[in-house]
């Protein structure tokens, strides 16, 4: 069951197995926040955009078809 849950998340996701997001806070602010504020689209699917007013910090987790074996999020 997991190694057919890894599959069909790997088909999903357009990163590829092992891949880290671990950018600096140039990277972050100057690539980015840049493009999020110019409107611009990031061809990346790990970033998504969630209301945080409108969901629970308990449920946050659920809200991303990601399988995290970490048990944290950035905001």
């Amino acid at each position: 069951m997991l190694a057919m849950d890894q599959h069909n998340h790997q088909e999903e996701s357009c990163v590829p197995p092992g891949f880290r997001f671990h950018p600096t806070e140039e990277e972050l602010v100057g690539y980015y926040l840049a493009r999020k504020v110019a409107a611009q689209k990031i061809d990346l699917d790990i970033i998504q955009e969630v209301d945080l007013y409108r969901i629970e910090p308990w449920d946050l987790q659920g809200t991303t078809h990601l399988n995290f074996r970490t048990s944290f999020c950035n905001f």
